[in-house]
């Protein structure tokens, strides 16, 4: 197990340093309705990431062949996932350095006006973005890549999910329960990332696609 966590604790690092749940976190922290609209949506990107990589975990486990045979697709996927990550970070620097404005799309500007519901919606839909797949593709490919049994297998879900949501859950509790502590970090936090948070994700999920790359030519 101590090799599949060395693979997907940076997987778990990079899904947490994706910077649009994180923004959209700060930007409900930061409103009137923060008190009925955070916890919903810390629930929806919580569960939904939970889900995601248990559902390609299992999708990936599924893979038919034998096992020299399952061990070389998988092997084959890693390189295509790895692949994948890198150009989409290229891409992400490539565009961050195109433009100079730092402001955010309306859907995040306005989350911290929207009601519970839609907040625990928009919560579970920011994990099918391309970035929030294809780490789930990693990492799910990772776990069934190694052949544990299913507790293991859940333990290192619940490991990916416990650390690639931080970031989303430690803010939002330390606010609940310190408010008037927290508002000016969040105010610092949501200029820094506005200024730097596509640069820090592009180069962040480049490395994390070539470190997938490797371990799909080691396999």
């Amino acid at each position: 197990m101590g090799q599949v966590l060395a693979q997907l604790i940076p997987l778990a690092v990079a899904a947490a340093l994706s910077t649009v749940p994180i923004t959209a976190t700060i930007f409900i922290l930061l409103s009137e309705r923060r008190s009925t609209t955070a916890l919903p949506f810390l629930s929806g990107w919580v569960l939904g990431t939970a889900v995601g990589l248990t559902l390609v975990t299992l999708a990936a486990h599924a893979l038919p062949g034998r096992p020299r045979q399952l061990d070389s697709l998988i092997a084959t996927l890693e390189i295509l996932v790895g692949s994948a990550l890198v150009v989409l970070g290229l891409v992400t620097l490539v565009r961050h350095t195109r433009t100079s404005t730092t402001q955010q799309p309306g859907w995040i500007e306005g989350i911290g006006s929207l009601g519970p519901l839609p907040a625990f919606g928009i919560g579970l839909a920011l994990n099918v973005r391309p970035k929030a797949l294809l780490l789930f593709a990693a990492a799910g490919l990772a776990i069934s890549g190694a052949h544990l049994d299913d507790q293991d297998m859940l333990i290192l879900i619940a490991v990916y999910t416990a650390v690639s949501t931080s970031t989303v859950v430690t803010p939002t509790l330390a606010t609940v329960f310190f408010p008037e502590r927290m508002e000016p970090r969040l105010v610092a936090a949501r200029d820094w990332l506005g200024a730097h948070g596509a640069a820090v994700t592009g180069v962040l999920v480049t490395l994390i696609g070539v470190v997938v790359v490797g371990a799909g030519i080691s396999r």
